[in-house]
């Protein structure tokens, strides 16, 4: 995509974190928004902020994991809009522990917010996206590439992603139609924190964390440039080109010496 300006966009997950930031690069570029999120108040500090920016911005609260509410979000951008030129499906949730001490609820939700909630948008706005130019950016993870412990849910919905978000640009990539496959690694947001207080354990250092504004500034730069597949972070690059290059080594090593890793600390349990 040459130009964003006076483009028209959706982000999923607009209330915080990346999905904010995404939404006020691309205000900054010039795209109309609308927002998505399942947090009123959030999401509507984030359109004000939006504003600011001087393009116009409709919102929407959604529960991602109920497939009513989205095909009623997508009934509504519809009769708001007759065009949409980008859909960045960001929105997730994360859960750490054991796997067997998942409720069946946990499991369900996570799948539907992370997966199934991206796949039914796509699905539903490609008829609007088709007709224009258009890009779609799915944030995935890097943990959609590589793996790690006690993290069997989100991993499960974020290789899912991974996996169709390729398909997707094998099917529809063109010149006129990008895919982008968003894999950032540890980021600052308001889930991580909450993602790491969920279980004692050590947290991985400062140094290994980017800054929501970084990833929606490189998810910009993916949507100009058509961008396959962006792996954000220096420590996730390297993970990702590790475990492609020796999968035997990083199997070891997740299995086995990652576990003195996120071994708790007697200051995790306070």
């Amino acid at each position: 995509m040459k130009i964003i300006r006076g483009k028209k966009a959706l982000v999923t997950g607009a209330g915080s974190g990346i999905g904010r930031a995404i939404a006020l690069a691309l205000a900054r570029e010039g795209a109309d928004l609308c927002l998505i999120d399942i947090d009123a108040t959030t999401l509507n500090t984030t359109a004000h902020e939006v504003r600011e920016c001087g393009v116009a911005t409709v919102t929407r609260v959604c529960d991602l994991a109920r497939s009513n509410e989205i095909s009623a979000a997508v009934a509504f951008l519809r009769e708001t809009w007759r065009s949409l030129n980008i859909l960045v499906n960001n929105a997730g949730i994360a859960y750490r522990g054991a796997t067997h001490g998942m409720s069946a609820e946990q499991w369900d939700r996570i799948i539907a917010v992370n997966l199934l909630a991206p796949i039914q948008l796509t699905r539903e706005l490609l008829p609007m996206l088709q007709a224009n130019e258009a890009h779609v950016v799915n944030v995935c993870s890097i943990f959609g590439l590589i793996t790690t412990r006690k993290a069997t849910a989100y991993q499960t919905t974020k290789f899912g992603l991974v996996g169709f978000t390729s398909a997707l640009r094998t099917e529809y990539g063109g010149p006129h139609f990008g895919v982008t496959t968003l894999c950032p690694g540890f980021v600052r947001t308001a889930m991580m924190e909450s993602v790491l207080h969920s279980e004692p354990h050590k947290a991985p250092p400062s140094w290994m964390y980017t800054s929501p504004e970084t990833v929606a500034a490189k998810a910009v730069a993916a949507i100009y440039s058509n961008k396959g597949i962006l792996v954000i972070t220096p420590v996730a690059r390297a993970g990702w080109w590790l475990t492609r290059l020796s999968p035997g080594l990083v199997d070891w090593l997740t299995r086995r010496a990652w576990r003195h890793w996120f071994k708790p600390s007697a200051s995790d349990h306070g």
